[in-house]
């Protein structure tokens, strides 16, 4: 057994403060009064009224005169008030961690609303309370805070402050702080817990994450105290206890280590009685007599029995156990772990306890050979065979793929996994599960021939409705996503967002006509998508695909005006015109007028689908979507370069020599 103390247990600054100030009054023989209990510790009390330095309740009592000490928890401040009507000598010792609640909560409670975290029936919150110019809401935790938040809210144009008791625990206050900040708009946050108390709890919650019971030490009015008992209840078992007399009786023998704290208000010599007391108590419920020792190791034992044993030697091949009985116990590498490469060294070290099977007793040489596997094993079976009633998921790793299905092993059990339970579609492949880990849920149990039959399916399904709800709380169009396109048809794509499927129209895949999907994505294809179009009542999502900054009329737009000219194929013919196209995605329309500056009967007569022409860009309306081409505008304008020159050649005067006779 071992007993640990923690460094902080015992008096905080604050209270040792307190304590000093009665002492020195003690000394000078000054007959003086404590308003209320100085600190919250009984033993501590009476010390004090054993000195001559009894509580009074309330200046009133203070009918002879005598010098008024102040609780370490502070007064409200109407005390201070009576105190000084009351003409008597006031020593204060109220700890400097409260005093500086008291001025945050002067300065700031004239236009602001308080928020006290912090019990509104202790003393020190009281105190608090009655420096308080306006209104003020305290709370004693965050469920309690829950109650209040309605009220908060009504008011979340207020500018409030909050403050916490110096006591109060430090895991409830950040989750208070957090709920505060999501109602509150004008928020100060001021953090009084006292350094020495975060410490202490701090330093608790270690030690209780490590020993098997803790003993907590101080008066059970003790605010801080009570907190020190709740956060190692969540740990271990847990006793609260005032002093040293309240251990007798209670049962320690059962724990190998025990932690011991102690609240601010519990003196030293309390801690050390506890200590010692503790010490003679284990000493005295850990003696075995002689002959119980002896009766112990006559004990006798059957296969398949289940014992705890401490290792006591190991070896390449096995470990030494000692099971508490005449008997030489082992246990071979083959019974302690299923891996060939496992180390004796890496698995167990002297000293350490085992829950064990017994396999198999020698009486003749003494032996008995045990199994820890073999526990496990049986430990595994209970847990899958329970699991169909209990719906838990249990984690596996699948090892075999058989006719009709798939085996995973789990706990030491082989679980049958059906190929239509294995996976979400029944075209997925089995294979692909091979040394994968994965989880399912039990459908189905025979114990009598120790099988059972499990469901990964149940859990997907599980796991994309989950997935589904949340994914329907938050969506809405224009949200943006990056998903995998699930399968193809001829009227679009369709793309898992994580739980839900989404639908992109062939006409969002791409700007340019296409006649199928595939022209753009393929099954597997990673996507950039986002919300078009929401139905919440079919569940249904339409999704966009295309950008905007690839819409060729866009770069129409930018790239192409009227006078324009530029190199265009021809794609189709009409009776009245030829359509061209300038850019993928923008086709103009070049009319029979334009095509030729000769007459003629239709486009074919001079072009033909496929050819490459020079045009003009007469006509441009991005918003409509419409261009005008035209050849013949680049024809005339050919024709008035070379006229000129025709014409210069045309006015050229020949004289006539003289005639021949």
């Amino acid at each position: 057994m071992r007993i640990t103390v923690a460094k902080t247990a015992g008096f905080c600054p604050g209270v040792e403060r307190a304590v000093e100030k009665v002492k020195k009054q003690a000394e000078l023989g000054e007959p003086t009064y404590t308003l209320g209990e100085l600190i919250n510790n009984r033993q501590m009390v009476d010390y004090f009224a054993g000195l001559g330095i009894p509580p009074i309740q309330s200046p009133a009592e203070n009918r002879d005169g005598r010098c008024v000490v102040i609780r370490s928890h502070g007064v409200p401040r109407r005390v201070y008030e009576e105190l000084e009507a009351c003409g008597c000598k006031v020593v204060d010792a109220t700890c400097p961690f409260v005093k500086k609640i008291h001025h945050i909560v002067e300065e700031h409670s004239r236009d602001r609303v308080v928020l006290i975290a912090g019990d509104s029936s202790h003393p020190e919150v009281q105190g608090i309370i009655g420096f308080c110019d306006g209104p003020y809401i305290a709370f004693s935790d965050e469920k309690d805070l829950e109650t209040k938040l309605p009220e908060i809210e009504k008011g979340r144009q207020n500018a409030y402050i909050l403050v916490a008791q110096t006591t109060f625990s430090t895991v409830s206050w950040e989750k208070s702080v957090e709920k505060l900040k999501k109602v509150c708009t004008k928020l100060e946050i001021f953090d009084t817990i006292c350094i020495a108390t975060e410490k202490r709890q701090a330093e608790a919650k270690e030690l209780a994450a490590v020993s098997d019971a803790m003993v907590v030490v101080g008066g059970r009015h003790s605010s801080n105290t009570r907190k020190l008992a709740q956060i190692c209840e969540s740990y271990c078992d847990t006793f609260l206890v005032e002093d040293a007399g309240e251990l007798r009786g209670k049962n320690l023998g059962g724990y190998s280590r025990v932690g011991v704290t102690a609240g601010a208000s519990t003196p030293a010599g309390i801690i050390k009685e506890v200590h010692k007391t503790m010490s003679e108590i284990l000493k005295d419920q850990d003696e075995l007599s002689f002959e119980e020792m002896l009766e112990q190791s006559f004990k006798t034992i059957y296969n398949r029995e289940k014992v705890t044993a401490v290792v006591t030697g190991l070896a390449p091949n096995e470990i030494s156990v000692d099971i508490g009985t005449k008997h030489a116990g082992y246990v071979p590498l083959a019974e302690l772990t299923d891996d060939p490469n496992a180390k004796v060294e890496d698995l167990v070290k002297v000293g350490d306890e085992l829950e064990l099977l017994v396999v198999r007793v020698n009486d003749v040489e003494g032996t008995v050979m045990l199994s820890k596997k073999r526990l496990d094993a049986i430990a595994g079976f209970e847990k899958v065979m329970n699991a169909v009633d209990t719906s838990e998921i249990l984690e596996g790793t699948v090892v075999e793929v058989i006719k009709g299905g798939v085996l995973a092993l789990t706990n030491g059990v082989k679980v049958f996994i059906p190929a239509s339970q294995a996976t979400m579609s029944r075209n997925d492949s089995l294979e692909d599960l091979l040394k994968k880990k994965v989880e399912f849920k039990i459908l189905e149990v025979n114990r009598q021939r120790k099988r059972a039959v499990g469901s990964i399916r149940a859990v997907l399904r599980e796991q994309r409705k989950e997935l589904e709800e949340k994914f329907w709380q938050s969506v809405e169009v224009g949200q943006k996503f990056t998903g995998m396109v699930k399968s193809l048809t001829s009227y679009g794509a369709f793309v898992n967002l994580g739980g839900v499927d989404g639908m992109v129209h062939i006409s969002e895949l791409s700007w340019n006509r296409i006649k199928h999907p595939s022209e753009v994505v393929n099954v597997g294809d990673t996507v950039d998508v986002y919300i078009k179009d929401i139905d919440s009542e079919n569940k249904k999502i339409s999704l966009g695909y295309k950008k905007s900054e690839d819409n060729p009329w866009e770069i129409m737009k930018k790239d192409y005006d009227v006078g324009t000219v530029c190199n265009v194929k021809v794609v189709s013919m009409t009776p009245f015109g030829a359509f061209a196209q300038i850019i993928p995605g923008v086709d103009g329309l070049i009319h029979i007028s334009q095509i030729s500056n000769e007459r003629i009967n239709k486009p074919s007569d001079v072009l033909e689908i496929g050819q490459e022409v020079q045009v003009k860009i007469t006509e441009l309306d991005t918003e409509k979507k419409r261009v005008s081409l035209s050849i013949r505008a680049l024809l005339e304008a050919s024709d008035e370069e070379s006229a000129p020159a025709e014409q210069a050649d045309s006015d050229v005067v020949y004289e006539a020599g003289p005639s021949e006779e």
